[in-house]
């Protein structure tokens, strides 16, 4: 057992493939409101606010409105067609492995994020939404979060904010050179590679073997 180890995950593109779903809740937000969004565009990088994803296609005083609506919308549309990443189960189990905790810190409506959780039966301790890029490290601090996994130059903004250890996937379009250069200390293709990783940190940091240098 790692005392108080406490790792927090992103959701989107790292543990669950978003992509279908968002998809879909555009189709029936695009067909609302009579606008033709450029979706493979759109989710080809997921991870900034909806805002933000919407703001080049919409009228200011329109996102507000098509943000609510998305929400309400996309329990119908993208609970169902969105599955758990290969290995995010696994990666789970391997911080329970080590007598860790799990935290979930997402952009994402939390109301909605607790759907993908509960449908994918994700073994987390705590769910935090509606935080991103820096705004993340407040959470991670409070719950004491010491690596924090993503897929996004965001999600290492929080890391990096919190001082706390940045392990990026490949799954979410970002590239490894563009996560580098943002300061992620480690990348990982998949989750599937994270138990592995996992255990040889954490042996390292085992009396004897002396911390990895960041």
């Amino acid at each position: 057992m790692t005392r108080d180890l406490c790792v927090g995950f992103d959701l989107d593109m790292t543990l669950i493939d978003t992509v279908p779903g968002f998809r879909d809740v555009l189709r029936a937000l695009g067909s609302e409101l009579g606008v033709q969004f450029p979706i493979e565009e759109m989710t080809a990088v997921l991870g900034p606010p909806l805002d933000l994803i919407l703001q080049p296609h919409l009228a200011q005083d329109a996102i507000q409105p098509a943000v609510d609506r998305f929400r309400a919308l996309y329990p119908d549309h993208a609970i169902e067609s969105v599955a758990a990443m290969a290995g995010a189960h696994d990666a789970l189990a391997a911080v329970r492995r080590h007598g860790g905790r799990v935290v979930v810190v997402t952009g994402k409506y939390t109301p909605n994020a607790q759907l993908h959780v509960d449908h994918l039966a994700l073994d987390v301790d705590h769910l935090e939404g509606k935080v991103w890029g820096v705004g993340k490290a407040d959470v991670l601090r409070r719950e004491g979060a010491s690596i924090y996994v993503g897929d996004h130059v965001h999600d290492v903004e929080g890391a990096l904010a919190a001082g706390i250890l940045s392990v990026s996937v490949l799954t979410g379009g970002c590239t490894r050179e563009e996560l580098y250069d943002a300061g992620t200390h480690v990348v990982l293709d998949h989750l599937g590679e994270f138990p592995d990783w996992l255990d040889d940190y954490l042996g390292m940091r085992s009396p004897g073997r002396g911390s990895p240098q960041l």
